[in-house]
Order: structure tokens, then sequence, then C-alpha cells
């Protein structure tokens, strides 16, 4: 079994700084090699401080997707779409941004998404969309995305996105991209910050296990960017 890329920050800071500076050079090469780079962005603390400093050599050709999003309006406090808009959207001109409409509810607006990553994204003779880029993180209960332990959702085949029920912190209904997708995806980058990720980051780098979603990321397409504190427990 391979292992991930292990890139060790001090602290939350670094790590959404060091975050940026790679997601930037990918976006540099993907752009450079085929015009075009798919990017799928995650919610949170620490990804939103790697927005705000990311700055690739152009806009033009990166098209933003989202790993997730809670089941309310963009301008919700708690949408992702609303945070990538305050911290991203406003020094990326030219790029094209895919919001996930949550206020259509979790089945139709998963039913949107999947048509959508379809209609934009090259499935490369597989079942669903290949991604350039997977940004993510990792809960206290190690679930990435919106994929929890032992939700139904984490065992979607062949599909792109899909509805989420009954996540445990609010609200509950959600959509997300699904596990086939991230596994699809040509680069990870999941960071993790603080004390209270350790016990589950040390889970997820320790292998498999269907009960921590983060760790069936495929490991040798991971980045996994974590300050000292998160990788305490390693």
């Amino acid at each position: 079994m391979s292992a991930p890329n292990v890139i060790r920050a001090a602290d939350g800071d670094a790590v959404a700084e060091r975050a940026a500076r790679l997601i930037a050079e990918l976006l540099d090469a993907t752009l450079t090699a085929r015009g075009t780079v798919h990017l799928a962005l995650a919610g949170g603390t620490t990804p939103a401080g790697a927005y705000a400093q990311l700055e690739p050599k152009r806009w033009e050709g990166v098209e933003l997707w989202f790993g997730d999003e809670r089941c309310v309006g963009p301008d919700d406090p708690a949408a992702n779409y609303r945070m990538v808009a305050e911290t991203l959207l406003g020094h990326a001109p030219g790029a094209l941004v895919h919001r996930i409409e949550g206020e259509l509810g979790a089945e139709r607006a998963a039913a949107a998404y999947d048509a959508l990553l379809r209609q934009r994204v090259s499935t490369d003779g597989g079942s669903v969309p290949v991604l350039d880029i997977a940004l993510l993180g990792i809960g206290e209960d190690g679930h990435t995305a919106s994929l929890f332990p032992h939700n139904p959702a984490l065992e979607a085949r062949e599909v792109a996105a899909v509805a989420v029920h009954d996540a445990p912190k609010p609200p509950p209904d959600r959509v997300s991209l699904s596990l086939e997708v991230l596994r699809s995806a040509r680069s990870v980058i999941l960071l993790a910050s603080g004390p209270a990720k350790a016990a589950a980051l040390a889970r997820a780098l320790a292998g498999p296990d269907p009960a921590v979603p983060a760790s069936l990321l495929v490991r040798d397409r991971l980045s996994v960017i974590a300050d000292t504190a998160a990788l305490a427990a390693v």
C-alpha cells in the first residue's frame, strides 16, 4: 500500500499558505498542459485561508466546483458558496464557478450537479467525471466532504454527486461529491489543523477503514498538509 505525501506545517496559517502554493502550482501546470482545469473546493476555516492567498498565473480556463454543500441558499451564512464568494471569487477573474443549488433540496440538487459535472468534465472512459484537483478537509469523526461514517451516501456508486441525509452536524441535508469521484481525481489535497483533528487524521493515515471515510482516498494521489498539532498522533 503506497503512502500519501504528508507535508508538515507549523500551524493553521502555515497549512493555508502551503495549500495555496500547492494548488496554484497544480493549476498552472494543468492549464499549461491542457488549457482547462477542474478544481473542487472545500468548506472550512483553513481552506478559506488558502483561498484568500490563492494566486495562479491566470484564472481563465479554471472551472471551480464544490466538494459539498449544505441544503441552504447561496447567501446563507452556512453555505460553502458564500464563504468561497467572500474569500476567493473577488480575485479570481475569468474562473467559471459551478454552484451546488442546495436550496433545491438534496435529491434535486445532487441530480442537477451530477448532470452538470458530466456535461463539463470528461469521465476518461470511466463511470464518473475525473476532476483535476479535489481539495478536502477532515472532520473529527473522519468524514470528508459530506461523506460521514456509516451514512448510506458513502456507498453510492456510478454517480458524481449524492444526496446526504441525517448528517451528524447541522443542517442534516446536504449534497456531496461521491466517494467514487473523490477517488478518481488526479490530485487530492487533504488539509488538517489543530489538536481536535489528530485522532481522525491518524486513523485516516493508518490505512483504509470504512468507518473513516477520509482513509478511503487513493493514497498515491493524495497530499496531506497538516500542522504539528494535527499530526501529533501520527
